[in-house]
């Protein structure tokens, strides 16, 4: 049939080979064969599963370098984890993962034994798909799961014409081979699988070069190669040309201080023992920081205003650097990473808590003086402004059973006298409370508190409090004395009823006036009685119990109601404890009233009035003087003006490997696609004269999958409908 060998000689892509049937191979060659494609399957499998294994490891210890604060001060961590696990995550290199010896040397195995694998089966998979098989032998088609017989109306010239017109329209890649009984036809279709495999490994590959070309290790030979070494200490002026990187530096990642109004044009580079300073081939010069809030006081908003001075040229260009919006120049992308304060002015007033005395203060933020108070010299240390403070104002302070949490019993044991600023549990009702202030206060011990001061009063629980923080690590919580303002939102009275505590004069005066006014005038030895009941409470109070000889004993509270409930549980039988702390509350309200009106009266104020708002300022009072006997400070710092100076923290980076990462992102969605979704399916078609048949043509029809899936019988049921008709 001349015409069925020009037709297929046209549709043979090696136009020109036209083969015979190859001898079948002896029952030895079969073996080998068999025994090579086994030894090649179980070595895939044993590196599928080690390349799983190293893979799994790299992602948990990226879970641990993301969890994990990765380049944190050491006494971060031992705040964190204690002082055992803390050295020992710190041995395993678990707080600068990601530069790692063990995680960049495995990262490198699996980057050398990927490219081994994609460069050994890249050519057998080119191979393949070059490949139809169109060789396999008609015998062999019946040992195929899904396979089928059936005949065509026709001869076997326009049989062969119309299957290959129907493979071509439905997708299908066939070749041809005429024999001397018939034609094997050998078609594919979803090659592309074999595509994923190739482009999910070259996705590993690149991913894995660019986290190295990105991360510390081109930092590390770079300063190997130049002969740079780590600056370990804290005052950066004394930073040399030996600590520092030139800008020909390919990859870097590192953190850039600008203020407001300044420029600068080095990055500070974190490696796990200190810092490298890597210098930018131009200068960012921040014009603006700019921060935008919502109705609520949170920030929605985070941008700088730059000029970028190039250091080559000369050349100035302006940008805005947002967040999630990086600005990139000459090779380098600006981040904005967070801002800070960049040296703002505050304007304080020093208030003594044991005498009347005032003093101004300038301070700036990063900055330090020095303050004697009690005889006692300090370290201050300015170190931060904030001009928006949003507080959750949705709890009432009450606990679940409706009790006053506040509430104290004078017989019982307060376990905390500074309570937070604000509860944050339950409905959050977010509101700005206006500016504040940190600052540290360190002894000549060198021991140092944080203190965190608002300036403005807020209103919690109903009533209006100025709040003072402090704690005494940065692991700990701020806990807050709450200080009760008067009629004009000052603290004045308060501060006033403090120091007349404080004075022993004072408080005998108030002591007898007290009892002056609650005794009976035809009763002076009960007069001289409630007098000695009223200052010796007073005295307990104020914590100056301790300053006579007859003190209590070591580790009595010092002052406060703790200390009238220690007194009551020494002195007092009891059974008579409750009525006799029923008493003294009496006393103690009674006696700091008076002693309030004599500190109005010495400041030439009005004498307060008895009334509902005058009730509540002392309720609060007694609360608050109770809890400032534990308050740290002599003195309370009083932020009342400031001017504020922003600062941008940019991340500066060079990323030569962000491009690979990108690539290899795209082909890893393309090969899990391609391996997943595309299935790779095989089609023979035997097609030979029917015998004894005239225009018949006889097929024999399998089909094959890489994956026998539940839908590859039903593709083969609709084939056989479409292309034969099934043998009775």
């Amino acid at each position: 049939m001349p015409a069925l060998a020009r037709f297929v000689a046209g549709r043979n892509e090696n136009a020109g080979h036209d083969r015979e049937v190859p001898e079948s191979p002896t029952r030895q060659t079969a073996q080998a064969a068999a025994r090579v494609a086994l030894d090649d399957a179980m070595e895939l499998v044993a590196s599928m599963r080690f390349a799983i294994a190293l893979l799994t490891v790299l992602c948990i210890a990226s879970v641990i370098g993301t969890v994990v604060q990765q380049r944190q001060p050491m006494p971060n961590y031992v705040n964190q984890f204690g002082p055992f696990w803390s050295e020992l995550f710190g041995k395993f290199d678990l707080y600068t993962v990601y530069s790692a010896w063990w995680f960049l040397l495995m990262l490198g195995f699996l980057v050398v034994s990927t490219s081994l694998c994609i460069a050994r089966h890249t050519p057998k998979i080119l191979r393949d798909l070059k490949t139809y098989k169109e060789t396999m032998r008609e015998q062999s088609i019946q040992a195929f799961k899904h396979k089928a017989l059936g005949y065509l109306h026709m001869n076997p010239e326009a049989a062969l014409g119309q299957i290959n017109a129907w493979l071509s329209a439905e997708g299908w890649k066939a070749r041809a081979q005429v024999r001397n009984g018939g034609v094997m036809i050998g078609a594919r279709k979803g090659s592309a699988h074999k595509i994923g495999y190739l482009a999910a490994h070259s996705a590993i590959v690149l991913i894995c070069l660019g986290g190295l070309f990105d991360g510390d290790l081109v930092v590390r030979v770079m300063m190997w190669a130049q002969g740079k070494q780590i600056y370990q200490g804290d005052d950066l002026t004394q930073v040399t040309d030996i600590n520092r990187l030139t800008p020909a530096n390919p990859s870097f990642r590192g953190n850039l201080y600008v203020p407001e109004g300044s420029r600068s044009s080095t990055a500070l580079i974190s490696m796990p023992s200190g810092v490298v300073v890597q210098d930018l081939p131009f200068d960012v010069e921040l014009k603006k920081f700019i921060v935008e809030y919502y109705a609520t006081g949170m920030p929605k908003l985070f941008a700088s205003d730059v000029v970028l001075h190039d250091r080559r040229d000369g050349t100035s260009t302006k940008a805005t650097v947002k967040v999630n919006e990086p600005v990139t120049y000459r090779g380098v992308t600006l981040y904005q990473s967070s801002f800070e304060d960049g040296g703002s002015s505050l304007k304080l007033k020093l208030r003594a808590l044991q005498a009347a005395h005032d003093t101004p203060l300038d301070g700036k933020v990063n900055g330090t003086t020095t303050l004697t108070a009690d005889g006692e010299k300090f370290g201050l240390e300015f170190t931060g402004l904030r001009v928006i403070n949003v507080e959750n104002f949705a709890d009432d302070g009450k606990d679940k059973n409706g009790t006053d949490v506040r509430k104290v019993d004078l017989v019982g044991r307060l376990e905390q006298h500074l309570g937070s600023g604000a509860n944050l549990e339950g409905k959050k009702t977010l509101r700005n409370v206006g500016p504040s202030f940190s600052y540290k206060l360190r002894d000549a011990s060198g021991q140092a508190r944080e203190y965190n001061n608002y300036m403005l009063p807020l209103e919690l629980d109903g009533h209006r409090v100025i709040l003072l923080g402090v704690r005494d690590t940065l692991s700990d919580s701020f806990r807050y004395l709450r200080i009760p303002v008067d009629g004009k939102d000052s603290m004045e009275g308060w501060l006033a009823l403090r120091r007349g505590l404080a004075d022993p004069a004072q408080r005998l005066q108030a002591a007898r006036q007290y009892a002056l006014d609650a005794s009976p005038p035809d009763k002076p030895a009960m007069q001289a009685q409630l007098e000695a009941t009223a200052l010796r409470t007073l005295t307990l109070f104020a914590g100056a119990e301790g300053l006579k000889a007859d003190a209590p004993a070591q580790g009595a509270a010092v002052g406060g109601l703790p200390a009238l409930s220690q007194f009551i549980e020494r002195e007092v039988p009891e059974a008579e404890r409750a009525r006799v702390s029923e008493v003294l509350l009496r006393i103690l309200n009674g006696s700091l009233f008076e002693l309030h009106k004599q500190a109005e009266a010495q400041h030439g104020r009005p004498a307060p009035q008895p009334g509902e708002a005058t009730q509540a300022f002392m309720t609060q009072s007694v609360m608050s003087l109770s809890d400032a006997m534990f308050y740290p400070s002599p003195v309370i710092i009083q932020l009342d003006d400031f001017q504020q100076v922003q600062a941008s923290v940019f991340q500066v980076t060079r990323a030569p490997g962000q491009t690979l990462v990108y690539l290899g992102a795209v082909l890893l969605i393309i090969g899990v696609f391609a391996m997943l979704y595309i299935k790779e399916r095989r089609l023979w078609l035997w097609l030979e004269a029917a015998p004894g048949r005239s225009e018949q043509t006889r097929v024999r029809m399998a089909l094959s999958s890489n994956r026998d899936t539940a839908d590859l019988p039903v593709e083969f049921e609709s084939l056989k409908q479409r292309l034969l008709h099934e043998e009775a």
